[in-house]
């Protein structure tokens, strides 16, 4: 797991998805690759229209469509080495020396999981091109990523800037659990303000959960405010970024089971799509 990899296309959090990268990989003295991936669902490589149209007379017609699909393709490779060339002069301009770019022709989640092995933390925007204009919405790409990979996910939102103050969203599971020694561990979140927030009521099990987690993020060296909050976690989450201008959350990905996701939504997913800002997400 040595690289950063940010994940651009063509949408508006491009920008946002190469200072993200940027300041992570500064912060974590690691590498980054700027990957971008053309999808093969809308990019092939060969079409086949034999079956589509017929063959004899129509023939010509079949050579026509082909060619037309295949400059299509041709140009969005070029579109896409523009886009990297203009990633890495941003990138470059930040300070990052060790930065490499990666085109691929493919499926973006078969892709990222190639690299997953390589891969220290993933850099994506909230939405790709589908979506550019639908702000609450999450991309199918990100979702179907967050579930597939087991690499910690940083979602950039337009206008990133390096952070000052994090919180952390815990609820005392395990999954929490291991979210507040990761974060305890990296050293992404040094000099940072932390702020360690629980939704639920105030019961001696909470309160000690979250005093554990506490210590552990100040053994670490952290800076920690920790606060226990009643009401539904999202509102609480949400209400404590503003009240206290936080600038990056941190939260596990998808904790609940599969099942209650599909009936009402994780607290995951609707942080995500309701969130005005980063987010990093840890498995």
């Amino acid at each position: 797991m040595t690289h950063i990899v940010a994940s651009i296309d063509g949408s508006h959090a491009a920008p946002a998805v190469c200072n993200a990268a940027a300041w992570a990989s500064q912060r974590l003295d690691a590498p980054l690759r700027v990957l971008h991936v053309l999808d093969r669902s809308e990019y092939p490589t060969q079409s086949d229209l034999a079956g589509n149209i017929g063959l004899g007379s129509r023939e010509h017609i079949r050579e026509r469509l082909a060619e037309l699909d295949h400059q299509r393709s041709r140009l969005a490779l070029e579109e896409g080495k523009v886009m990297l060339e203009e990633a890495r002069k941003c990138i470059g301009e930040q300070g990052v020396e060790r930065l490499e770019t990666l085109q691929r022709h493919g499926h973006l989640v078969d892709t990222l999981q190639d690299l997953e092995g390589e891969t220290r933390l993933l850099v994506m925007g909230r939405q790709g091109e589908a979506h550019d204009d639908d702000e609450p919405a999450i991309g199918s790409h990100l979702e179907t990523v967050i579930r597939t990979l087991h690499r910690p996910i940083l979602v950039a939102l337009p206008g990133f800037g390096p952070p000052s103050r994090f919180m952390v969203a815990f609820d005392g599971s395990k999954t929490a659990g291991k979210v507040v020694e990761m974060v305890a561990r990296s050293g992404l979140f040094k000099g940072l303000e932390c702020h360690l927030v629980m939704a639920g009521t105030e019961t001696p099990r909470h309160h000690e959960q979250l005093m554990r987690a506490r210590q552990k993020l100040e053994s670490a060296g952290l800076e920690v405010r920790a606060a226990l909050i009643p009401g539904d976690a999202v509102g609480v989450l949400q209400n404590y970024e503003t009240d206290h201008a936080i600038d990056l959350v941190v939260m596990g990905a998808y904790g609940h089971s599969r099942i209650r996701e599909f009936l009402v939504g994780s607290t995951t997913t609707q942080m995500i799509r309701k969130s005005k800002i980063p987010m990093l997400l840890l498995r």
